[in-house]
């Protein structure tokens, strides 16, 4: 019961944190500038015309009815129809998350893998040949935009020695084995993008816990530098790391934008592009609270594995403030000294 109280207290806060978030979602889409079933219809249509779509559409509700309508939709996996192709938005989400899916979780799992293990070396070996070459790696490709990298990228292995496609020639109707030959050179991309941050978050957090109490205490007792380092150390290097990790996840999971449209992949960064271009208003709603429900998930998972790690969070729930106890009052003739101490006057206490 003491762990799952923080547990719930945690679920609570990620609910509450999507419901803040589809309300701030709706409200910035409702109100971008201009009249949705104007451009629709284009300048030369009449009154009536665009009164009758707004009808249709239900832009002349109030706005609480239709967030309302929006929310309950949006739970049910229903987000409602695009003003574009007259279609249901789910299905067309649903494909374009899939497909970022192929590149970011193969992207997510060697990133997050690598870039740890190399944060850690990099921290143990603080100082030498091995922390300067992955620190410079490192500085080198965190200073190099996403765009430029797959540029080169293609140019070396679509090009040059023609080993990947360059760009995706199917459009969203593409099926996973005709993507299958296309995600390489993206998911190069995304690790790369990735761990360069994750390695200089993770080799400072282990530098700092080298450099403790405990680490020096487990050293001295002659466990061997292995030992230390991967069972004392790592898991408290670990903690500061986790929401560093958690978000370049989410920024993976959510689909990139830049990437997607280097490659012409059709993911939902590409999604999004297209549907800001046409004022697709369900479908830009439906993205972004899909990527914020990814973000609040990945942090929340952060948080869980963190209270997993640490048993100090645990605690720190059911800690008490232990109160001071209370002081005798001093009545004439009795010492207040401690008892068998020596009292000024020369007797000894009771």
């Amino acid at each position: 019961m003491n762990v799952l109280l923080p547990v719930l207290r945690r679920v609570g806060i990620a609910l509450l944190t999507v419901v803040l978030a589809s309300l701030f979602v709706f409200l910035a889409v409702q109100a971008l500038p201009g009249d949705v079933a104007q451009q629709l219809l284009g300048q030369n249509a009449t009154p009536a015309a665009v009164k009758q779509l707004r009808e249709t559409l239900g832009l002349d509700q109030n706005v609480w009815l239709r967030y309302g309508q929006w929310l309950v939709g949006a739970a049910h996996g229903d987000f409602g129809t695009s003003l574009v192709s007259g279609e249901p938005v789910a299905p067309t989400l649903f494909t374009a998350f899939r497909n970022s899916m192929l590149i970011a979780v193969p992207a997510m799992l060697v990133g997050v893998t690598l870039s740890l293990t190399l944060g850690v070396v990099a921290g143990v070996r603080r100082g030498r040949p091995t922390d300067r070459v992955i620190s410079i790696v490192s500085l080198v490709v965190m200073s190099v935009p996403e765009f430029m990298v797959a540029t080169v990228l293609v140019l070396l292995f679509a090009i040059g020695i023609p080993l990947f496609p360059a760009v995706v020639l199917r459009g969203s109707d593409a099926t996973v084995g005709e993507l299958l030959p296309t995600i390489w050179l993206p998911i190069i991309v995304l690790t790369l993008a990735m761990a360069a941050y994750i390695v200089r978050t993770a080799r400072s957090s282990t530098i700092d816990v080298m450099a403790s109490e405990f680490v020096t205490t487990a050293e001295l007792k002659g466990l061997t530098m292995r030992r230390v380092v991967w069972k004392h150390a790592v898991p408290s290097a670990l903690l500061p790391t986790l929401n560093v990790v958690a978000l370049n996840v989410a920024w993976l999971l959510g689909g990139v934008v830049v990437v997607e449209n280097v490659f012409n992949y059709p993911g939902m960064g590409k999604l999004m592009l297209e549907s800001v271009f046409n004022r697709d208003l369900p479908v830009i709603e439906a993205i972004a609270l899909l990527s914020a429900v990814v973000y609040v998930v990945c942090n929340l998972a952060a948080d869980l594995v963190a209270l997993a790690l640490d048993p100090r969070l645990r605690t720190r729930q059911r800690r008490t403030r232990v109160r001071p106890p209370a002081r005798r009052r001093r009545t004439p003739g009795t010492s207040t000294a401690p008892a068998g101490t020596v009292a000024p006057e020369g007797k000894v206490s009771a």
